[in-house]
């Protein structure tokens, strides 16, 4: 029989299983593994339940019937429930989607500026924009679409100031960027693991962790703290612990330490690691312990309550910590590589990463690419490949990770100097950019992009849920944007 996420509507089927998760054809139900997560949402089993075939099919039914807007925020909505068809004040559906777009690129900016005043950083222009960005979106304010697309562009050039805000006062908190090398195995001791992206909270916990016989590991985004000298320092933060954010039930059931979440990117957690799970800054989960002011001795003191963790080293080791200035530091060679063909071309491929079946393009993609080409990553994306052996290229390596998402700045930085390096404007660069998008900050970063007038782009697992018809083909035909498709044959499309 098959089963439904009552989450997030996905079917098992037991004639396909779940290949990408290890789970052959003709694995009934019943027979998953306990730990099995459902690959969409990633919830457990205990969130699904059968389906009949008419079931089924209702529910594939009512996928197809999207709907046009949908707008709740005022008193005269329809019927009382929501607009889904126009507003009754008249907006057009393009507009609420325009103006849900602004909405979630300011939210990504607000996660870029929140770090950034936590490390002492601030830029009134930012705010202000702020201001009349949400202003634009309340009701009777604002029906016109075209300004809504000059809205989103500004929206992406204050990101581009955001994301530079942030990335000086990481610099100049926690210095200059190396590349680092990084172990994915355990140290012999008690734990902590931090996810999230604060490392104005990591660096607190190092400080009062030092002297205590607790190892920190690094989850997810926080991988390129280790690439901070000031953070490096520390020689208790040994390491990182698994992949992507949606990864963190299974990495946090399988290593029994206690958990620090900063930001974004934690998820509701299993009975098995609930006790051990805090949080601070803006991230709060239900019925466990909130950090304020950077005071972590109740995390402290349940990690030396905790089992410790084995010494079982991994079979990874990660490199991180590729700052603009160590790339810029290979201009010339990688000028001269360039024109003697030796480097064909560029690719930035990154962004956050998606539990999305169709995310596995992106590892497809990187792994079928030619050897005259060299990779940019970023954000959690660059968990889909980070693991590969992809050599050098007469010392330039092809595989480059220059940080959290918000180090798109740098991928920015790096593309500016490469069209300045070689005389010819950004869009004649060799160089593709393909991006993975999952939240609010990817779709700041897309608009970023987008003001710096750049085409030809790459965008998937899937398309925006918020861009319609009208909004798509502005992009296509204004910035030539591009829905991914076979990793072979976009290669063969970039390359020729």
């Amino acid at each position: 029989m098959k089963y439904r996420c009552l989450v997030c509507d996905y079917i098992y089927d037991p004639e396909k299983g779940d290949p990408d998760s290890g789970i052959e054809p003709g694995t009934e139900f019943e027979d998953l593994p306990d730990d099995w997560l459902c690959p969409i949402c990633g919830v457990g089993k205990e969130q699904f339940a059968p389906v009949t075939e008419e079931e089924e099919k209702t529910l594939k039914e009512e996928e197809k019937k999207a709907l046009d807007m949908f707008c709740y925020q005022c008193s005269q909505t329809a019927k009382g429930t929501g607009c889904t068809v126009i507003g009754v004040c008249g907006k057009q559906p393009t507009v609420a989607r325009l103006q849900d777009n602004l909405l979630f690129a300011i939210k990504g900016i607000s996660a870029y500026l929140y770090h950034a005043r936590e490390l002492g950083y601030t830029d009134p222009e930012i705010d202000a924009f702020l201001e009349r960005g949400f202003y634009s979106t309340l009701t009777n304010v604002n029906f016109d679409a075209p300004d809504f697309i000059k809205l989103a562009l500004e929206a992406g050039e204050m990101n581009i100031k955001t994301m530079q805000l942030l990335k000086k006062a990481h610099i100049k908190t926690y210095g200059e960027p190396v590349p680092t090398e990084v172990p994915t195995g355990t140290k012999k001791g008690h734990a902590i693991i931090v996810t999230g992206h604060s490392m104005k909270a990591l660096a607190e916990l190092l400080k009062q962790t030092e002297g205590k016989g607790i190892n920190i590991y690094t989850h997810s985004e926080m991988l390129p703290a280790h690439g901070y000298p000031e953070l490096h320092k520390y020689p208790h933060l040994v390491g990182q612990l698994g992949k992507a954010w949606f990864d963190q039930k299974k990495t946090f059931v399988k290593y029994p330490a206690a958990i620090l979440a900063t930001s974004n990117c934690v998820l509701l957690p299993t009975d098995e690691y609930k006790d051990r799970l805090f949080t601070s800054g803006v991230a709060m989960i239900p019925d466990t312990t909130h950090i304020d002011d950077y005071d972590f001795t109740p995390l402290i003191e349940k990690a030396l309550s905790l089992p410790e963790l084995p010494e079982e080293p991994g079979e990874t080791v990660l490199t991180t910590g590729f700052g603009a200035s160590t790339i810029l530091s290979l201009k010339d060679k990688i000028k001269e590589l360039v024109e003697a063909g030796k480097i064909r071309r560029f690719f930035l491929v990154g962004g956050c990463d998606s539990p999305l079946p169709q995310a596995k393009y992106y590892t497809e993609f990187v792994e079928k690419l030619p050897e005259d080409t060299v990779v940019l990553t970023l954000a959690c994306g660059k968990y889909r490949f980070n693991d590969l052996d992809m050599g050098d290229i007469e010392g330039v390596p092809r595989l480059i990770d220059i940080g959290q998402c918000n180090d798109a700045i740098v991928g920015i930085d790096v593309v500016a100097a490469l069209s300045e390096l070689f005389g010819l404007e950004i869009n004649e660069l060799p160089l593709t950019i393909v991006l993975s998008w999952m939240e609010q900050k990817a779709a700041a970063i897309l608009w970023s992009l987008l003001s710096l007038d750049i085409k030809g782009m790459y965008i998937g697992p899937i398309l925006p849920g918020w861009a319609n018809e009208d909004i798509i083909n502005y992009l296509v035909s204004n910035y030539d944007l591009k829905p991914i498709s076979d990793p072979e044959k976009d290669i063969k499309e970039i390359l020729g």
